[in-house]
């Protein structure tokens, strides 16, 4: 699997950790491989201030299997940017699509998720709006539900925050089989968590 993972200003940095899952993958099976894209390549400051690099622009991105959108406060202004919706309608067309948090409401924005089912971020602070909340009223044409993941083939969608480590496993599991993900998942020490929150979310397979 060859995973690109969208950034931009003001992504969270916990969103990060799905490079993080791979990259620990990476020792079980060793072909897969990473890259960020940007709308311009080199640094991109994510929330808080934590500067990371971007190694493609949207122009110069290569062929992937996957594209993984993160989320962070900085998706209400890529929800509304034409280019970046641009960009990620035309790169669905040669890979598969998924978005952690609230990347979910990016890709909402593009229309893809129209007809289907998808989640996004829930739990959110006194001073925000809940984005699951958002979708539903934003979106009516998308089936939006609290769920760990929901997969509906070419284009899936996990939940809030953490459970970008979730939908990361998940992925690997699509790509590379059950025991990949199973093994990631033990060496990172996270069996545990994600047992409980597949027992607390559910994985929801709708594929169309």
């Amino acid at each position: 699997m060859r995973a690109a993972v969208f950034i931009y200003e003001g992504t969270e940095p916990i969103d990060l950790a799905t490079i993080g899952v791979l990259s620990m993958a990476r020792r079980v099976i060793p072909e897969i491989s990473m890259f960020t894209i940007a709308r311009k390549s080199g640094i991109v400051e994510t929330a808080n201030g934590l500067k990371v690099l971007a190694d493609y622009s949207f122009d110069s991105a290569p062929d992937c299997d996957v594209l993984i959108i993160t989320g962070g406060p900085g998706w209400v202004r890529e929800a509304e940017s034409a280019e970046t919706l641009a960009f990620i309608r035309r790169y669905s067309e040669r890979a598969a699509v998924a978005s952690v948090c609230t990347g979910g409401m990016i890709l909402a924005a593009t229309g893809l998720l129209d007809g289907h089912a998808a989640t996004t971020k829930c739990e959110i602070t006194c001073t925000e709006q809940s984005p699951l909340k958002l979708m539903r009223e934003r979106y009516p044409a998308i089936n939006a539900a609290s769920a760990n993941i929901i997969d509906c083939g070419r284009i899936v969608t996990g939940g809030g925050v953490t459970l970008c480590i979730d939908m990361t496993l998940y992925l690997i599991e699509r790509f590379h089989g059950v025991e990949a993900a199973r093994e990631t998942a033990r060496i990172m020490e996270y069996s545990a968590a994600r047992a409980a929150n597949a027992v607390r979310l559910e994985t929801i397979v709708a594929k169309a």
